[in-house]
């Protein structure tokens, strides 16, 4: 009987602005309340006889005197109202609905008179929508009616929610008619739901069976959330149902409320309106009596009703505030409608008078209404019809006792928007449970989406060296600029440190100490020889070559030096190409003293070519010529594709290594083949030699040193290609010392030995006996 009560706030309306002294003044509104029958065919005729004020109507026949009809209110369904709209359309009457909101009613094509003081199901779907992406649920159900409005709420609710990231879990369909077997069906699919956010379109009897069901089977912690508070109302009065829910969601349209109805139905009386044919009715439902008749006996247990039972205790149940609200809105917007045309009227000077106008003129007026209600709301109308308002977000919130109540806790704008995104505003300290299909990825990490789900179903993985992922969920790392590297969370990135192989540091330093002992060493080596270089142990094997080879193994010591420090464009330039042009130096110095033994044993006959061979200018000119050749490499070298500094972004995440680039590859190869050539040679001849009498000459001194050598500088290429950052220079560094050392120990320890140790063997007379070094 709510419906009743909603007439009741109509008549309260009228009899207010009657009062007014401001709202038409010298105008007295008069109301006719209809009933329909709540079907077509009772709306159409009712309808048609409000317009020709006629008991039997007939189509544009209009039999009235008096005042006139000006706007029509209602109905209450929206099936109802469509069929009234497309009537009352042809006529241009105004019609204003207080409850009807099927989105097609906007289509002013169809319905150019009907106007509502309330939104279409588009807006409310659109905001309820809005409601679940501010709370960020990701992982949803629609559950949804099986007929024009469940398919275009749910409909839009999807192509609102899809691209805000919101996956559907399950979109189920409920019919229109009661199938006690499909709302089983869809009980049963609910159970097998992790998602913990249901969104509602559905008849309140379907939604009250699917609760109902519910509440048998293990489904626990859902929140519900419907466009309406009717839902709400209902799902709160049903028993047990606080296993079922954790909570619910409603919006409530903002409108003005009609201030002192309470006490204007609390006043209300069978007796003061007898012409009511409702009251009687409404009076036996709401205080559960029965009114006497006459010859009617007394039975026993039952109550009647005297007329005097007070409402003032008796509260209309939340849903109804809004129907009332919404009918007592349409009354003021009619009426502040017909002031402002009849206002506007006079100013113009035109001599209409308030019995003497046209419908279209009201429905002008109408659509450009623009008034404050007593309580401050402004009411006006779209370009649809639909009234502009606000939505209040109720939440119905369990009590420790598991009692739900609705809570104000909050307000949608549709008219405040960014793109598609209208304005919500709730409370600081409201708290809703997260729904959702995977756990949110942290910083560090990235989202791996799971084969053959939903884009909210996904793994989360974590980035890999040289990304980050600063936010949370990210669809993939980003990579860190070349200057930076991730930090060990994966969560950002640091800055990335220069370094290079440097003298301060513990191997850099120790490299140095080596190179500078070697070179010493060499330099000591030297200064015994040229002390002692009259004896046949230095004469041996020709002494200008030996000192040729202790100057170079010297350079070659430190030309090491060159590879510590910081590179710059003179010792880029200069380290490869010195520490070629000098071991070219020592291993041709080392190949023309081999070269001299094996020739010296081939010398059969006095003044031949071979003995020619032997003299001191020609070891010289074999060293000459085979450096000459080493120094035009490089100088092509660096005349095409030099050396230069460079950084090396790759070997080292958390370092910038600061190293010479070779420039041109291959000329760099051309200049180590080369050298490498002569290594072998020297090699080969000396190990070819190595039989020949100790007495005379060094030769297995000679392939030894060169064995190793050889030995060296051929572990060295894996080793240096595999090495990353400073450790390529180490590894350089390394092969050249070692080489050095080897060169040096191999072939002047043994006969430093003999010069200070055992001087009495290097004398000319210890050879002529016949012993050997």
């Amino acid at each position: 009987m709510w419906g009743y009560r909603v007439a009741q706030s109509f008549v309260f309306a009228i009899e207010e602005i009657n009062r007014s002294a401001h709202l038409l003044p010298n105008l007295t509104l008069g109301f006719s309340i209809r009933n329909s029958g709540d079907s077509v065919h009772g709306a159409l005729y009712e309808t048609m006889g409000f317009l020709t004020g006629q008991e039997e109507p007939i189509p544009n026949y209009t039999c009235q005197h008096g005042s006139p009809q000006a706007a029509l209110v209602g109905d209450t369904r929206s099936s109802l109202s469509v069929s009234m709209a497309r009537l009352l359309g042809l006529y241009k009457f105004s019609q204003v609905s207080y409850s009807s909101s099927l989105p097609s009613l906007s289509d002013k094509i169809q319905f150019p008179s009907f106007l509502r003081t309330l939104t279409s199901d588009i807006t409310s779907s659109h905001a309820v929508t809005q409601l679940i992406i501010h709370f960020q649920w990701s992982w949803v159900i629609i559950l949804a009616q099986d007929d024009d409005f469940g398919q275009q709420a749910s409909s839009l609710a999807t192509q609102q929610l899809s691209p805000a990231g919101v996956c559907i879990e399950y979109h189920l369909h409920v019919p229109s008619h009661q199938s006690l077997g499909k709302i089983e069906e869809t009980v049963q699919k609910m159970q097998k739901c992790t998602s913990k956010v249901v969104l509602v379109f559905l008849s309140n009897s379907n939604f009250q069976l699917i609760l109902h069901g519910l509440l048998g089977v293990p489904v626990s912690g859902q929140v519900w959330v419907s466009k309406g508070t009717l839902h709400m109302a209902l799902a709160l009065t049903i028993p047990g149902i606080s296993q079922v829910l954790q909570g619910t969601f409603g919006l409530l349209y903002h409108s003005s409320r009609a201030i002192g109805f309470p006490e204007f139905l609390a006043h209300l009386r069978p007796s003061q309106t007898p012409e009511d044919m409702f009251i009687k009715k409404f009076w036996e439902f709401t205080f559960d009596c029965t009114w006497p008749y006459q010859n009617s006996t007394v039975t026993e247990g039952v109550q009647f009703c005297t007329g005097n039972e007070s409402l003032k205790n008796k509260p209309h149940p939340f849903p109804e505030v809004s129907k009332i609200d919404a009918a007592y809105t349409a009354v003021y917007s009619i009426a502040h409608a017909l002031h402002n045309m009849l206002a506007c009227e006079h100013q113009e000077r035109k001599g209409t008078n308030s019995h003497n106008f046209h419908s279209w003129q009201l429905l002008h007026a109408l659509k450009k209404v623009h008034f404050k209600t007593l309580d401050g709301i402004k009411i006006m109308f779209d370009a649809n019809g639909d009234l502009v308002t606000k939505f209040d977000i109720f939440q119905g919130q369990k009590t420790p006792a598991g009692v739900f109540h609705l809570v104000h806790v909050g307000m949608i704008d549709p008219q405040v928007s960014s793109g598609n995104k209208m304005m919500v505003q709730l409370k600081e300290d409201l708290q809703v449970p997260s729904s959702i299909c995977s756990e949110s990825c942290l910083p560090g990490f990235s989202q791996v989406p799971r084969l053959g789900a939903p884009h909210c179903c996904f793994d989360c993985s974590p980035c890999p060296e040289g990304q980050f992922a600063d936010q949370r969920d990210m669809k993939r790392c980003l990579l860190c600029p070349k200057e930076q590297y991730s930090s060990h969370t994966r969560d950002h990135c640091l800055p990335r440190t220069e370094i290079f192989l440097a003298f301060e540091e513990p191997l850099g330093f120790i490299l140095a100490l080596v190179a500078l002992l070697l070179a010493g060493l060499a330099v000591l080596v030297l200064g015994v020889f040229l002390k002692h270089r009259d004896t046949p142990v230095v004469r041996a094997n020709n002494r200008t070559l030996s000192y040729f080879l202790l100057i170079s193994l010297s350079l070659c010591a430190l030309c090491a030096l060159l590879f510590l420090g910081r590179p710059t464009v003179t010792t880029c330039l200069l380290r490869q190409t010195t520490f070629a042009v000098v071991f070219t130096v020592a291993v041709s110095s080392v190949l023309a003293k081999t070269l001299t033994v094996v020739l010296a044993f081939k010398v059969t006959r006095p003044r031949s070519r071979i003995q020619i061979c032997l003299s001191p200018g020609t070891s010289t000119l074999v060293v000459l010529i085979a450096s000459l050749i080493q120094v035009v490499l490089c100088g092509v070298w660096l005349a095409t594709f030099p050396p230069f500094p460079d950084k090396d972004m790759l070997s080292e995440p958390q370092h910038i290594v600061i190293q010479c680039h070779d420039g041109s590859g291959a000329t760099f190869f051309c200049v180590l083949g080369y050298l490498g050539f002569l290594a072998g040679g020297t090699f080969s001849v000396a190990f070819l030699a190595r039989d020949l009498p100790d007495v005379f000459n060094e030769t297995k001194f000679l392939t030894f040193s060169m064995l190793l050598f050889c030995s060296v500088w051929t572990a060295f290429l894996p080793l240096y290609y595999s090495a990353r950052g400073k450790s390529t220079v180490a590894v350089e560094i390394f092969s050249i010392l070692a080489s050095t050392a080897g060169l040096l120990g191999g072939i002047f320890i043994p006969k430093c030995y003999i010069i200070l140790l055992k001087p009495e063997k290097n004398t000319p007379s210890w050879l002529k006996q016949g012993h050997h070094i």
